[in-house]
């Protein structure tokens, strides 16, 4: 399969992680890899985090990485049939929390576009729309805000396609070829 970058991007519970993992899924291969930037800081969360690996199934496998996004990326996937990552929002969130300053964001995400680029698989992103909203009242709100649509903005433009989910419905806002497009090209190629 070609390479493809996709980034699902919607509201808090709009059905992006499914479709993503949905898209994922239609992946063929036996090497797919689930990077979680979740960091479970209590029992509910724990609680959300085993939901979705339940969920995803034996099929993936799961790397846990905070920070390091492009590391894991650029290590796994030359041998990986796809990498999902959810979510870049929680990503933009553990950068502030670890002291991330403006010249050390905008290196972090310079890193993962250029991991991106060089994918040698699928890779799915997803991420929150946080935009959309009212102007948070607190600094912090705000620069979490800011990093987020500033990741929101490179993703979208380093991926080949973008998908906004609304209420379970997925509608494609930059186009690419989906997932059944670029398997129906290779299956031809290889007539």
């Amino acid at each position: 399969m070609k390479k493809n970058i996709t980034l699902v991007i919607g509201g808090c519970r709009s059905g992006k992680s499914s479709f993503a993992l949905s898209q994922a899924n239609a992946v063929h291969g036996k090497h797919k890899y689930f990077i979680a930037t979740s960091v479970p800081t209590d029992t509910e969360m724990e609680k959300r985090v085993q939901k979705h690996q339940k969920e995803r199934g034996s099929d993936w496998q799961t790397i846990e990485e905070a920070v390091n996004l492009h590391k894991i990326i650029d290590q796994f996937s030359s041998t990986a049939s796809v990498i999902l990552v959810d979510c870049l929002t929680l990503w933009a969130s553990n950068l502030l929390f670890h002291s991330y300053d403006s010249v050390k964001i905008e290196t972090a995400v310079t890193a993962l576009e250029n991991s991106l680029v060089n994918a040698a698989c699928p890779v799915f992103l997803v991420s929150n729309e946080v935009g959309m909203g009212i102007v948070p009242e607190n600094a912090l709100a705000r620069q979490f805000r800011d990093v987020a649509g500033l990741v929101n903005q490179r993703m979208a433009k380093a991926a080949h396609r973008v998908v906004m989910t609304v209420a379970g419905i997925a509608v494609q806002i930059k186009p690419g070829k989906t997932i059944a497009d670029s398997i129906e090209e290779n299956s031809s190629d290889a007539v």
